[in-house]
């Protein structure tokens, strides 16, 4: 008879939340918690572009560039850590990437050039920073939680939002007492901090020459997984939803002062969407647990396409604030099901490698939203139909996910 990998996995019984977030389980959790938090650093960039350009005589396009290669370098490094996740001692992954990474941030400090932030920023920190996060903790998360998956990797995923929000709101507030070049260093030292407890917490070697059978080293290869319906569906749901995420992360904030938002007000957006996005990313890793990962994500491509059809006809601050809200609630949600898509279809063997070339196309398509939205701005004066194209990539997706099937493998 043929089941489907969740059908295997919902045969074990769920865990309770104390044994869940106990002993060496608990440990894990932590550990991918935190090497996400720590991530969030990436976005220090933006935060002290302005004071950085003013100080050195540079052009805004001169650390335009560098987070621009930063953003390629970092989706290839999600493909390649989710290699190596797969086979590799995770202590080393996460000591050697969030060590390299902590030094660059630190060297940052110190540039004089834009070509100093072009290669320290732009390709090796990028490249560090890109293989310890994402690929290798969804690994670790659902090889300790299988009949949890979907509800630890929320948790685990939530770091980002929490490390957004504390992070560079912390930052923000004493920038102009400690000046940028002191913001590289203090967030480049917390990367040592933080280190030991996330070492602690991962499986080191032993957990690699332990899994040798059993549900983590069944499933497809890449090759094979690539061969089927499913993953190409995939890849185009969640294409879609990169667009979608970098396209308004980007241009939110404009977007709502061009509308006549007080600075305040619509500076505060991106922030509120990351508090509100702890909500949905934990709320769909339970949700995919309980009825798989379909469900949540049409959920997700539901919303969005009713918010992006509220602002197409209303722009007044009240349905921006809707939008704002909703799509926040979505931002991450798609991030722990993931591993159930791809767990549930291709099984968990090749875990990293399949998943990480999801997020590397995520990532690529996101810096389309990205400049998408820009170009449509640039000729048009309007986001207008910006926002027309992610609608219809929004109703594409919907389309796709609800008609998905999972897998049957035997």
């Amino acid at each position: 008879m043929q089941r489907t990998a969740r059908g295997r996995f919902s045969d074990m019984n769920h865990m309770s939340l104390r044994k869940m977030f106990s002993g060496s389980a608990g440990l894990i959790l932590a550990a991918g918690f935190l090497a996400l938090f720590i991530s969030s650093a990436r976005f220090s960039i933006g935060l002290t572009l302005k004071p950085m350009v003013d100080e050195l005589g540079w052009t805004r396009t001169d650390i335009g560039q560098a987070v621009g290669v930063f953003q390629v370098v970092t989706a290839f490094a999600m493909f390649a850590g989710g290699r190596m996740a797969d086979t590799m001692n995770l202590r080393q992954i996460f000591g050697w990437g969030l060590g390299i990474s902590g030094l660059c941030l630190m060297a940052m400090s110190q540039v004089a050039e834009p070509w100093h932030v072009l290669v320290i920023y732009g390709v090796i920190y990028a490249f560090a920073n890109g293989i310890a996060a994402m690929s290798p903790v969804g690994v670790m998360v659902t090889r300790a939680f299988p009949q949890n998956a979907g509800f630890a990797n929320g948790i685990a995923s939530s770091g980002m939002s929490v490390g957004q929000l504390v992070i560079i709101s912390i930052l923000a507030a004493v920038l102009v007492t400690i000046g940028w070049r002191s913001v590289f260093v203090w967030v480049g030292l917390t990367h040592f901090v933080l280190l030991p407890f996330i070492l602690y917490g991962s499986p080191g070697a032993e957990a690699v020459r332990n899994e040798k059978s059993g549900p983590a080293r069944e499933g497809m290869t890449l090759a094979e997984a690539m061969c089927t319906r499913q993953f190409w569906i995939l890849m185009v749901i969640y294409s879609i939803c990169g667009l979608n995420d970098f396209f308004v992360s980007t241009h939110v904030v404009a977007f709502a002062q061009d509308r006549g938002l007080d600075t305040l007000l619509a500076g505060n957006l991106l922030a509120f969407m990351g508090v509100v996005g702890l909500i949905g990313v934990i709320a769909a890793g339970a949700l995919g647990d309980r009825k798989g990962p379909v469900f949540g994500t049409a959920i997700a491509f539901a919303a969005r396409a009713a918010v992006f059809v509220l602002v197409a006809l209303d722009q007044s601050t009240l349905s921006i604030m809707i939008f704002a809200i909703v799509f926040g609630v979505t931002f991450l949600m798609t991030a722990p099901l993931t591993v159930l898509f791809i767990r549930d279809s291709f099984g968990l063997k090749n875990l990293g490698t399949i998943g990480g070339l999801i997020v590397m196309t995520h990532h690529i398509f996101g810096g389309a939203g990205a400049w998408l939205g820009a170009a449509a701005f640039d000729t048009t004066g309007t986001y207008t139909i910006a926002f027309a194209i992610m609608l219809g990539a929004s109703l594409l997706a919907l389309l796709l996910t609800v008609t998905y099937k999972p897998l049957k493998r035997d």
